[in-house]
């Protein structure tokens, strides 16, 4: 083979290397785009009967120094706009290293006592969102970037009162003690505030007791809190005719009452029959 020859060879072999060695490197990074949002998420930090505290995470990569100047942001609950608002952030990134920033919000995501009620009858779970936008600066320019994340709880779930316990004692032809023990139930995960617990004893057609109970109380997640009433049937309370209803063994009873709490408003009524004890 004649030198020429062997020249040619060695310069298409050298091209040939050569443009197979440019097709397996990395695309470089382009320089100058603007900052991306690369991640992110929306955690439910604590939840309520009516309100929610609220964390959005996310993440910043840019191609320059900048810095991640604040967050204008909606609160969303049900598809419905609860809460607006502004952080500051000033959270500041390097070329190709990515940033992490958060936003934490708390608000009331049910608008009163219907609409809990509305939500209670719904079951299922509701989203909550947090939503806006990131105002980014990198060098003289500044982008904008729109966000938005939400997780699905568990909707609020109105308490339920029950009796819990319930049995009479009769001392005599004309005295009974009602040992009554009132429950209010908490079906939600998550603690349960009371203000009151209101409520009238009716024995045989006639009121025996009334009173106010569980007054700044808390019943705790998945549980039951317990109230105890007593109520006295005698002549003086119930009237003359007392032995007459005693001797019968059986006294029909009726509570009715009223659970109130934060945006919660329960009405109850509880019937039913209690066997006397024989007498102390």
């Amino acid at each position: 083979m004649s030198s020429v020859n062997r020249s040619t060879c060695l310069m298409a072999l050298v091209s040939a290397l050569f443009a197979l060695s440019s097709g397996c490197a990395s695309a470089p990074v382009r320089s100058g785009a603007p900052p991306a949002l690369t991640a992110q998420e929306t955690t439910v930090v604590s939840q309520g009967l009516t309100d929610a505290s609220v964390r959005y995470t996310g993440q910043i990569t840019g191609t320059a120094t900048g810095v991640v100047e604040r967050a204008d942001y909606e609160l969303v609950a049900d598809g419905q706009v609860v809460k607006k608002g502004s952080a500051k952030l000033g959270v500041p990134f390097a070329p190709g290293t990515p940033a992490d920033f958060s936003i934490e919000e708390k608000s009331a995501y049910v608008k009163g006592p219907e609409d809990l009620a509305r939500l209670s009858a719904q079951g299922g779970t509701v989203l909550i969102a947090l939503r806006g936008t990131l105002v980014v600066r990198s060098g003289e320019s500044e982008d904008t970037l729109p966000f938005a994340a939400s997780r699905a709880v568990r909707v609020p779930r109105l308490p339920e009162v029950i009796v819990e316990s319930l049995d009479a004692a009769r001392y005599s032809p004309e005295e009974v003690q009602m040992n009554l023990r009132l429950g209010v139930r908490n079906p939600n995960p998550f603690p349960l505030r009371l203000d009151s617990l209101t409520y009238k004893v009716t024995v045989a057609d006639r009121p025996l007791e009334e009173g106010t109970a569980a007054q700044a109380d808390t019943v705790d997640p998945s549980a039951t809190g317990v109230y105890p009433v007593e109520v006295a049937v005698t002549a003086q309370s119930w009237g003359p005719g007392v032995k007459g209803l005693i001797s019968k063994g059986v006294l029909p009873y009726s509570i009715q009452g009223e659970v109130k709490g934060p945006m919660l408003q329960v009405p109850f009524v509880l019937k039913g029959d209690v066997k006397l004890n024989v007498s102390r």
